[in-house]
C-alpha cells in the first residue's frame, strides 16, 4: 500500500490491485465507496478501466481497418449481465512499479507489453503510467499512455470513481451535471449513435431515481455530488471528452466517470459514427488529467 498526504486530505493506493486509489479520507470522512470484502474482483474506489472502458457490443472489435477477436479461453475478460466484455483487462491487476514519490504524490507505471496474456486480448504494445497528487485541496490524476507499437494506438479508456457523502442519506443527495448532450443507449447500454439535448435540469435529486448515463458536450465545469453541506467537485480535462453517471437505486454511492471515448467506441468508429475516439501516433505519449474536490467536510 502507499499513503498519499497533505493537510487534512489522505490517499491510500493499491499497485497490486490495479494501482486503485481505493481510499480518499478528506478530515477523516471517507468519501470513496468500496464493497464489503474488498480487495476482492469487484470495483470499488477509482479503478482504471483499460485498454477500454465499459462495454464491446460483441466477442471482437476493429482498429485502424482491422478486425481482432477477443479470446475467451484466457479467462481475464469480464462480462456484463448481457455477456458483453466490459472494463478492459487492468482494474485488478498487479505489475505496477513506482516510479516517482514524495509525501504527497506517487507516479506509478504499468508495461502493459511485457504480458502476453494481454497483448493477445489487444495487441497494441503500450505501457501506462498514473500519477496521483494531493495539491491545493483536491486529488489531481494524470495519466500517461505511450505507445511503443508501430501502428496508432486507438484510446478508449476511462476511470470509474466510486464516491459516497457521510452527511445526509442518498435520497437527499443532488448530482449537478456538467453537460449538454444525453447519449442515447440500447437497451444493453450501447451508444446507438445519436446524441439529443439533456431534457433535465443540471441539477438531478436522487430521490427515487437512478442514473446509469453518458454524457458529451461537456461544459468545462465541475460535476458534482451534493449533500447537505458536503460536496464532490469532479473536473475534467479537455481529453476527457465523454462523462458517464451511474448512481443505482438502493445503494449509497455515485460515479462520476472521465472518458475519452463512447462505449464500444472501437465498433462504432468502424461504423463510422463520432465517438471522440483518439488516437496516439507510434512513439508519441498522451497525457491527461482529471480532478476530485471536496469541499464542505467538518
Amino acid at each position: 500500500m502507499i499513503r498519499i498526504a497533505e493537510g487534512d486530505l489522505a490517499v491510500r493506493i493499491d499497485p497490486d490491485f490495479g494501482n486503485n486509489a481505493f481510499s480518499f479520507e478528506v478530515r477523516g470522512h471517507e468519501i470513496l465507496w468500496k464493497p464489503e470484502g474488498w480487495p476482492q474482483p469487484s470495483l470499488g474506489g477509482i479503478p482504471l478501466l483499460a485498454p477500454w472502458a465499459n462495454r464491446i457490443d460483441g466477442d471482437a472489435y476493429s482498429a485502424n481497418g482491422q478486425r481482432y477477436q477477443l479470446n475467451r479461453s484466457l479467462e481475464n475478460l469480464r462480462y456484463d449481465a448481457n455477456h458483453l466484455p466490459i472494463h478492459g483487462l487492468l482494474a485488478f491487476a498487479g505489475g505496477w512499479k513506482t516510479v516517482a514519490q514524495d509525501a504527497a504524490s506517487v507516479t506509478s507505471r504499468l508495461e502493459f507489453w511485457r504480458f502476453p496474456r494481454w497483448m493477445a486480448q489487444f495487441p497494441f504494445a503500450h505501457a501506462i503510467e498514473i500519477t496521483h497528487r494531493l495539491q491545493n485541496g483536491s486529488l489531481e490524476i494524470g495519466t500517461a499512455v505511450e505507445n511503443l507499437s508501430q501502428e496508432p494506438m486507438p484510446l478508449a479508456i476511462g476511470y470509474h470513481p466510486y464516491f459516497q457523502l457521510t452527511d445526509s442519506p442518498r435520497e437527499e443527495w443532488v448530482v449537478h451535471l456538467a453537460a449538454r448532450e444525453h447519449v442515447t443507449l440500447s437497451e444493453k447500454l450501447v451508444p446507438t449513435g445519436e446524441t439529443r439535448p439533456i431534457r433535465f435540469d443540471d441539477r438531478f435529486p436522487l430521490s427515487g431515481r437512478a442514473l446509469d448515463d453518458m454524457f458529451t458536450g461537456l461544459t468545462g465545469d465541475a460535476f458534482r455530488l451534493q449533500g447537505r453541506e458536503q460536496r464532490i467537485l469532479v473536473r475534467y480535462g479537455e481529453k476527457f471528452p465523454v462523462a458517464v453517471v451511474y448512481a443505482p437505486r438502493g445503494q449509497s454511492l455515485v460515479c462520476v466517470e472521465p472518458m475519452t471515448a463512447l462505449t464500444n467506441a472501437f465498433n462504432l468508429d468502424q461504423a463510422g459514427i463520432k465517438t471522440g475516439m483518439q488516437r496516439i501516433a507510434p512513439g508519441e505519449t498522451w497525457r491527461e488529467r482529471f480532478w476530485i474536490t471536496p469541499e464542505g467536510f467538518v
